[in-house]
């Protein structure tokens, strides 16, 4: 892997409760200094898009616990691919796969991607399920056509592992996403199975590559 394969398998992010459009502007200026994707708030997609046409943009969608009715996520998800979202990462219902509602959370997951013709990937929030409950998640964002699942929002306790990373990679590409501030982390989760990485450290990581790996 080199500077550009690995920029371009990073969506650097700002998703906090107090963003605003100055960050999602240094975020997009990373973007395209490192070559990078954008994982920003869907208030600011269509502002982006203007800033920065030439950045890949990734959106949220029933962020940040994954409780929103499933007709506000389709509406949502909707309204992100139109104001120029280029993937989308929607939060499971984690509650329902808790309980066992596998056919809700299918159905859930189906609907959002049948509603765009953008990559979905699928946020399970691993942090706070146990492993069966990961594969259980695995399996139903497979059966629903999801893109990608992914580990984390940021909003839990915990974040990605190289455990969970390499449990979900057996069922679909894995983001991993969750407390990657370095060039080490994001290797071990790139060798523990994962084609993405989400981090707000985007830039930190491409200049940890740089120094230790290409110097």
């Amino acid at each position: 892997m080199d500077r550009t394969e690995l920029a371009a398998r990073i969506d650097h992010t700002v998703l906090g409760p107090t963003t605003d459009v100055k960050d999602v502007r240094r975020v997009l200026d990373d973007c395209l200094e490192y070559g990078m994707n954008a994982c920003i708030p869907p208030c600011y997609l269509t502002e982006a898009s203007e800033y920065a046409p030439d950045v890949r943009l990734v959106t949220v969608i029933g962020f940040p616990h994954g409780t929103h009715a499933n007709a506000t996520k389709i509406a949502e998800a909707e309204r992100a691919w139109a104001d120029s979202a280029a993937e989308l990462d929607v939060v499971a219902d984690i509650g329902r796969l808790r309980a066992g509602e596998d056919e809700r959370v299918r159905e859930g997951i189906e609907e959002v991607v049948a509603a765009v013709p953008i990559p979905v990937k699928v946020i399970l929030e691993t942090a706070l399920l146990s492993e069966a409950e990961i594969d259980r998640g695995c399996r139903l964002a497979r059966a629903a056509d999801a893109a990608f699942v992914k580990t984390s929002t940021g909003f839990a306790e915990g974040g990605a592992t190289t455990e969970a990373v390499e449990r979900m990679a057996e069922f679909l590409p894995t983001k991993a996403s969750g407390g990657i501030g370095n060039w080490e982390e994001a290797e071990a989760m790139f060798e523990a199975g994962a084609e993405r990485i989400g981090a707000s450290s985007g830039a930190a990581i491409v200049e940890d590559f740089e120094n230790t790996v290409e110097s």
